[in-house]
């Protein structure tokens, strides 16, 4: 056979099921509810439709830098709406992002934790653990973000029943019912590796942050730890006239905005330009695999954003992910994937100093002296 027949073969054999076959997606097709793709979405426009598993409306949003590992379940609970009792085999940690109501989770034991939430709460649900969400509110709608490692898993065991019908139990999961009132514990490690221990965050707004000055001018950073679980999340601040350095890694982080706007910038190494993406609350968006890209605060108070994804600082599931964590804020100079000030695009500070002047915020970034490539 030459190339061409070899692919037709191969595309037909496809075609028929016999091969390369996509158990996730396919799954996520016979759902009946939408499926919204982009590189970036506003989360708060998203429509939903009934879906029967969650007894509730939904829709999966499959951004174009998501990876393989995991997904976005919008969520929309009308009001005084409740979820069917849910369980599942994959691990799931939910972004608020707009309504008031309790979720209540149920351990082996059969006692039942209950936490009320709000606008930019940030929970992590135990794994396999029955659970159910409720609206309190009788006039607004309640809308919260889901990310789920459930392609991965799917993925993995291609079998519906051993996700959503498995009796196992994960009682290290749990922890103290303390960690469900918002309580936690403090994991000092080192700038951009401090943890905070929970399965709730009350409100990511005014949650406390340590400094990471590696990172970028005056930024702040905090990993946490929800439910015990592989997944990652981290918030990071940027003050006021400010941004981020340029960085890259591996696909799958899902980046919310939780306080304040600005933009972002996009590009792989060669490009000759940049792709944009400006962010308010309720736009997630996902870089691509080893895209560098880099945040800019337009804001007239400090902008916060979360990111979601699969492997974290204390689980870190691959070794492309623990290497990410031991060296996030060594730079490209030093075999590193973090462009300093000095060795970064002229054109990025220009263009970030003429957004400020137009709505008349000082750019408070330190001057710097360039360094020459090579």
């Amino acid at each position: 056979m030459n190339r061409k027949e070899t692919e037709s073969a191969v595309l037909e054999a496809a075609a028929s099921g016999k091969l390369l076959k996509r158990p996730y997606l396919d799954w996520a097709g016979d759902q009946k509810v939408p499926i919204v793709e982009g590189f970036s979405v506003d989360l708060l426009t998203v429509e939903t439709e009934p879906w029967d598993r969650l007894g509730a409306s939904a829709a999966f949003v499959h951004l174009i830098g998501r990876g393989d590992w995991a997904n976005v379940v919008v969520i929309a609970l009308p009001p005084g709406g409740t979820t069917d009792l849910q369980r599942h085999l994959y691990e799931e940690v939910v972004y608020v992002l707009t309504g008031h109501g309790n979720t209540v989770v149920r351990d082996a034991s059969g006692r039942e934790h209950s936490f009320e939430w709000g606008p930019r709460s940030l929970f992590g649900l135990p794994m396999n653990a029955p659970y159910r969400h409720f609206n309190a509110s009788g006039r607004e709608e309640a809308r919260l973000a889901s990310v789920t490692s459930l392609p991965l898993m799917l993925n993995v065991f291609h079998d519906e029943s051993f996700l959503f019908d498995n009796p196992g139990e994960l009682p290290g999961r749990f922890g103290d019912d303390a960690r469900f009132r918002g309580e936690g514990e403090f994991v000092g490690v080192a700038p951009g590796r401090h943890m905070w221990e929970t399965n709730f965050v009350p409100d990511l707004a005014d949650f406390e942050m340590p400094e990471w000055q590696a990172r970028g001018e005056g930024s702040r950073n905090l990993k946490f730890v929800l439910a015990d679980s592989t997944m990652h999340a981290h918030m990071s601040e940027m003050p006021v006239g400010t941004y981020k350095k340029g960085h890259r890694h591996a696909p799958d982080f899902h980046v919310f905005t939780v306080d304040g706007h600005g933009y972002s910038l996009f590009w792989y190494e060669g490009d000759e330009d940049f792709t944009r993406i400006d962010w308010r609350h309720g736009v997630v968006y996902a870089p691509g695999d080893q895209q560098f890209h880099q945040h800019f605060n337009t804001s007239d108070r400090p902008s916060r954003y979360l990111a979601v994804a699969y492997g974290g600082l204390r689980y870190p599931f691959t070794e492309e992910r623990r290497r990410h964590f031991m060296g996030v804020d060594k730079s490209v100079t030093e075999g590193g994937r973090q462009i300093d000030y000095e060795d970064e695009d002229p054109r990025i500070r220009e263009l970030y100093v003429s957004e400020l002047a137009r709505d008349g915020i000082e750019c408070r970034m330190p001057p710097v002296d360039r360094r020459r490539a090579g």
